[in-house]
C-alpha cells in the first residue's frame, strides 16, 4: 500500500501542470501562432487546474487520491513531450 500524498505535494503537481499550460499560451501569443482551438483547450485546461486546486480544500481522501493520480500522470506525460 502506498503512502498518502501530502496536500503540498499535490499542489506542487498542479502548479507544475498550470505552469506548462501558461507557458504554452504565452509562447503561442509571442510567436503569433495562435490557433483558436488550441488556445481554447489550453485555457480550459488551465481553468481545470485552478478548479482542482480549489476542490482539494474540501475533498475526501478518495477524491484527493484521484486528483493526485491524475496530476502525477499528467506531469509524467508533459515531461515526456
Amino acid at each position: 500500500m502506498s503512502e498518502p500524498v501530502t496536500p503540498e505535494a499535490i499542489e506542487h503537481l498542479i502548479d507544475e501542470v498550470s505552469a506548462f499550460y501558461t507557458e504554452r499560451i504565452l509562447a503561442a501569443r509571442r510567436a503569433g501562432t495562435l490557433d483558436p482551438e488550441r488556445l481554447k483547450v489550453l485555457k480550459e485546461s488551465l481553468a481545470a487546474c485552478a478548479a482542482d486546486r480549489q476542490a482539494l480544500q474540501d475533498a475526501s481522501e478518495e477524491e484527493v487520491a484521484e486528483i493526485a493520480a491524475r496530476y502525477a500522470a499528467r506531469v509524467k506525460e508533459l515531461r515526456e513531450e
